[in-house]
């Protein structure tokens, strides 16, 4: 029987759901997503659910918040005067926003709330903090992996 091991290539159908049934992703109506257990591609809990299931197996896995995007980091919550934010610019709850390190590293942030001299940004993963579940079911194993 063919089990999905660690490195191997896999193409998985998903729904990823919050606890309250919310659907944030899905591959229904896209391609399978397609990816090599063991590379980091994915959160740690979203690959651990797929380890030892067969081919054309069906499963409901739940990923706890430390396996999925963590806990809020709030470090990662700031606030910004509005006159540090570009002059066109109308921020609203909601809105997303990039910005640069020194490094020149891109970070992708989230207004929060607008006040009337500042916002209140967030940096983390929208994810991060959630219980996440995903309903799983492995469409290929690659062949190749099989064999080895």
């Amino acid at each position: 029987m063919i089990q999905v091991k660690e490195n191997n290539t896999v193409k998985v159908n998903y729904t990823g759901k919050l606890s309250d049934g919310q659907i944030f992703d899905s591959s229904e109506g896209k391609e399978p997503l397609e990816f090599t257990l063991g590379q980091g591609q994915l959160i740690p809990g979203f690959e651990k659910g797929l380890i030892d299931m067969k081919l054309h197996e069906k499963k409901t896995v739940t990923v706890s918040k430390e396996e999925a995007y963590g806990e809020i980091n709030g470090d990662l919550i700031q606030e910004v005067k509005k006159t540090e934010l570009p002059e066109d610019m109308t921020p609203e709850v909601g809105m997303g926003l990039v910005s640069k390190t020194p490094d020149g590293q891109e970070l992708n942030l989230m207004v929060v709330e607008v006040k009337e001299e500042s916002i209140v940004i967030d940096g983390n993963h929208p994810l991060a903090g959630k219980e996440l579940i995903f309903d799983l079911e492995v469409v290929e194993i690659n062949p190749l992996e099989i064999i080895k």
